[in-house]
């Protein structure tokens, strides 16, 4: 009776361990972007080839050379225009960004899609509150984006050109990060 005793105390010791040693990887759920599973465990780029609604966006991050450093260490907060957003720019406005000569741009434009830091909805929405009701956040371009609520919990984002963007799908936790997904591709001056 002692032996087995010692036996199911072993195991729970080892379950116990195995449940808190994995309870930080999996507190962050599993969010379905573009009809595919964004996990947590990925980093920015290996979710972001899976999406369906992020195509141009991955296309163009891939064109501006900017696929290593969102594969890196972060954090990053990445606002993640959709392939709707891109198509709302004027007619022509992507096929020229793609160009190599226009890498320099694209790659400003990109960047100013990028916090650093990891910022959730929760911890934007402590930034507005904390602020008078707008937070200002700068970009990895060195732009700066306005964020405010737009109702209890819908975050907005404007541009320095006055473009509001809605964030759709909010907190897609990544290993390198958050990716909010907005409406709207958001321009620095």
């Amino acid at each position: 009776m002692h032996k087995i005793y010692k036996t199911f105390l072993m195991l729970l010791i080892v379950a116990a361990t195995f449940t808190v040693g994995t309870a930080t990887v999996f507190s962050k759920s599993t969010v379905m972007v573009g009809g595919e599973a964004m996990y947590p465990t990925k980093d920015i780029i290996d979710n972001a080839v899976n999406s369906k609604d992020h195509t141009t966006l991955v296309a163009a991050v891939k064109a501006a050379g900017l696929v290593e450093t969102l594969k890196g260490p972060g954090p990053f907060t990445v606002f993640a225009p959709t392939n709707d957003a891109f198509e709302n720019l004027p007619a022509g406005t992507v096929e020229t960004l793609l160009k190599p000569e226009n890498q320099g741009t694209l790659t400003t434009i990109l960047a100013y899609h990028v916090v650093p830091g990891n910022w959730d909805s929760a911890a934007i929405q402590e930034q507005v509150k904390s602020n008078g009701g707008k937070a200002e956040f700068k970009t990895a371009s060195g732009g700066t984006l306005i964020a405010w609520l737009n109702g209890p919990n819908n975050i907005v984002i404007k541009d320095e050109k006055g473009n509001v963007a809605n964030i759709t799908t909010y907190d897609v936790y990544q290993s390198n990060g958050v990716i909010h997904v907005i409406d709207k591709v958001v321009l620095p001056n």
